[in-house]
C-alpha cells in the first residue's frame, strides 16, 4: 500500500502562513489540480457544498509543497479558535550542518536563517548558546505563534 504524508496546521489566516512557511521551508504554494483556476473552483467541481466553503476559501492557495517532491505537503486549515497552548508537534529547521561543522560556522548559518525568518514575520522566543555542549539553536514562532527551532 502506498502512503503519502501531509502535515496539517490549524490556523486563523492560511494565506499568511502559506507565505511565511513557503519562505521558511523553500516550498511553493500548491497550484490547484487539473487545470482549475483556483482551489475553490476545484472543490466546487468536486461537489463540496457551498456552506462548507466560507468566503474566500480556496481563492488563494492554502497549502504548500516541496518543489523537489521530497518533503510532505503542508496544509493550513482555517479554524475559528486561536492557538492557546504550546505545540505538540513542531518543525526543526536544520541549517547548521550538524556537529561535523565547527560551532562558529553553525552559529553563522543559524543566525542568517533566523534574521531572514524574522524579516518574514517570525518572532524569536529563545536562544540556546551552549558552547560547552557544542550547541547553538534558536526557538522561534511563526506569525500565528506556532513554535519551531532553527539549529
Amino acid at each position: 500500500m502506498e502512503m503519502t504524508l501531509q502535515l496539517t496546521i490549524d490556523c486563523a489566516d492560511p494565506r499568511r502562513l502559506v507565505a511565511f512557511w513557503s519562505e521558511a521551508l523553500g516550498y511553493v504554494p500548491e497550484p490547484p489540480p487539473g487545470g482549475h483556476a483556483t482551489w475553490r473552483a476545484y472543490w466546487e467541481d468536486m461537489g463540496v457544498p457551498e456552506e462548507e466553503l466560507p468566503a474566500g476559501a480556496g481563492d488563494l492557495p492554502e497549502s504548500i509543497v516541496d518543489p523537489a517532491g521530497r518533503g510532505p505537503r503542508v496544509w493550513f486549515q482555517h479554524v475559528p479558535e486561536p492557538k492557546t497552548i504550546k505545540n505538540r508537534l513542531h518543525f526543526d529547521l536544520k541549517v547548521g550542518g550538524g556537529r561535523d561543522v565547527p560551532l562558529e560556522v553553525r552559529k553563522q548559518r543559524v543566525t542568517a536563517t533566523v534574521e531572514r525568518l524574522v524579516r518574514a514575520g517570525a518572532g524569536v522566543l529563545r536562544v540556546t548558546d551552549r558552547p560547552e555542549m557544542d550547541q547553538y539553536a534558536v526557538q522561534l514562532s511563526d506569525p500565528e505563534g506556532n513554535e519551531f527551532d532553527v539549529y
